[in-house]
């Protein structure tokens, strides 16, 4: 069988001892400076495909961002609009991600003459510039039409430019392939095992199992459903048994203004320079965060009232936005726009600040109107005598009474909420009042009711000590409302003593209250 040595043709050689060379030429310096020779060009060949590469990268991100801007355009074809706002509108559209916005960095030893890699936004603001340039001088009366031709215009030649680096990078992997080389040797084959050790086999699980289980008094109860209320689905009275500090409320959101976000806010609105001189020395402003916790902050300060500080907050979290929007490289262009007198970016700006302020302002004020802000319009009871001379005592029934009337009212007792059993058994009216607070007007009505039934409350007259100046005063008082009182064709409602409370009745001298 032949033996084909055709590979070895590409072997690169530049110490061959045949060379012939001039007899007044040193035969080693030749073969150094041949030898030279042929590491420089191998140099040069894989930086022209190193850059090669990297120049494919970005342009293959700026085509995407070329495509998109045109898709954005095509989308206002038939808005009545300025075409330069259209434009710019549409510039915005199309910035897409903005941690995507930065290009990668160039490898070692490319384009090294730049100090920093432009980014996407600022190639595509310079792209739109000079189409605006051309169009100014073209003069054409389809201004918008003009713009697409030329963006359009600018998407050849990039890809025009893709395919001449493609061709020409083909060309220099299939020379720099022809050449063998030291860095082409390469391990054919190499393999190599390690014996190992077999893992003790794991004890087998025992067959049988305990189960461990609770003995109750009751095994029904468990299995019983509990009683839930039909309209809330909470059992009734638990309302009343959460007491202060039982629970913890959750956070009403998770987005909050930050620290930095409210020292922004101080900055006054048009005062632009403030503005850019605050986010070049804080970039970590432009954030999203910050702007969702900008445009929360100016809701809730809509619905405190704080309008001039709520468009602040508005104002401010869209100058974030767009700025976030644009890159770093187009803050400066952005700022420089808005702050040109009758430029079409300071309209834009200004009327989406209008219209999100404008939502915000109906929204809370909807909300407002729906859950309203007035405390005193929620009714609750509240006991309270009605002689201010009059003590309420609450009687709590023994549990173990033999006596008929005190076992129907402990039953009474023990149908109550635990939280309002703890209530009454402290004895304290207050303690009582903010349990029947937490309850709805109709269950705290049928509480105070059953109260009445149970004779858990009593009166005592305050005794008045006439020995003292102020027991003299109050003495006086007393025999004054008196003989007013016997002055009247009919005494008050409220006043009437009816004895023993009934049934549907609440206690003579006590008053249920709604606040």
């Amino acid at each position: 069988m032949p033996v084909d040595y055709s590979k070895w043709d590409a072997l690169e050689l530049s110490d061959d001892s045949d060379i012939e060379v001039h007899p007044n030429v040193d035969k080693r310096s030749f073969i150094k400076a041949k030898q030279n020779q042929i590491h420089m060009q191998r140099d040069q060949r894989r930086h022209e495909i190193t850059t090669l590469k990297y120049e494919r990268i970005i342009n293959d991100g700026l085509l995407e961002r070329i495509d998109a801007l045109i898709t954005a355009l095509k989308k206002h074809e038939n808005d009545s609009r300025n075409p330069d706002e259209l434009v710019f509108q549409a510039l915005i559209e199309s910035a897409g991600d903005p941690a995507k916005d930065q290009p990668p960095k160039p490898p070692e030893g490319v384009h090294t003459q730049e100090k920093e890699q432009p980014k996407y936004s600022k190639m595509m603001g310079s792209l739109v510039d000079q189409v605006k340039k051309d169009v100014d001088e073209e003069k054409s009366p389809k201004r918008f039409q003009a713009y697409v031709d030329g963006i359009q215009g600018h998407l050849s030649k990039v890809q025009n430019l893709q395919q001449e680096l493609l061709v020409k990078l083909a060309e220099l992997e299939k020379e720099e392939g022809s050449k063998i080389t030291s860095e082409s040797i390469h391990f054919g084959f190499s393999s190599s095992s390690v014996a190992k050790a077999k893992p003790q086999s794991e004890s087998k699980p025992s067959s049988t199992s305990k189960k461990e289980t609770v003995e109750v008094l009751n095994p029904a109860a468990l299995k019983r459903e509990p009683l839930n209320r039909s309209d809330t689905g909470i059992s009734s009275g638990a309302e009343a048994d959460i007491e202060d500090g039982s629970l913890q409320e959750a956070d009403e959101s998770d987005i909050k203004i930050s620290s930095i976000a409210k020292e922004f806010t101080k900055i006054k609105i048009g005062d632009y320079r403030a503005c850019f001189q605050f986010i070049s020395e804080n970039p970590q402003v432009v954030a999203e965060k910050e702007t969702d916790g900008l445009l929360v902050e100016a809701f809730n300060a809509q619905l405190d009232g704080k309008e001039v500080y709520a468009r602040t907050c508005v104002h401010h979290g869209l100058l974030l936005q767009y700025c976030r929007s644009l890159g770093r490289d187009g803050i400066g262009l952005f700022f420089k726009r808005i702050t040109t007198k009758d430029h079409q970016a300071g309209k834009v700006f200004s009327d989406d600040v209008t219209s999100t302020y404008g939502r915000i302002k109906t929204r809370a004020a909807e909300l407002s109107k729906e859950n309203g802000k007035d405390p005193a319009g929620v009714e609750q009871i509240q006991l309270h005598a009605v002689d201010p001379d009059t003590k309420i005592h609450i009687v709590v029934p023994q549990a173990n009474s033999e006596d008929f009337t005190e076992k129907a009212a402990r039953e009474i007792f023990d149908r109550f909420p635990p939280g309002l059993q703890r209530a009454l058994e402290s004895a304290n009216l207050d303690e009582v009042n903010k349990v029947l607070g937490k309850m709805s007007v109709e269950e705290a009505e049928e509480v105070v009711e059953q109260l009445g039934q149970g004779g858990m409350l009593s009166l005592e007259q305050g005794v008045i000590d006439a020995t003292t100046e102020e027991g003299q005063e109050q003495l006086k008082k007393l025999e004054e409302q008196n003989r007013e009182q016997m002055g009247n064709e009919e005494m008050p409602m409220e006043l009437v003593d009816s004895g023993e409370p009934g049934e549907d009745e609440t206690p003579a001298g006590l008053q249920a209250v709604k606040t």
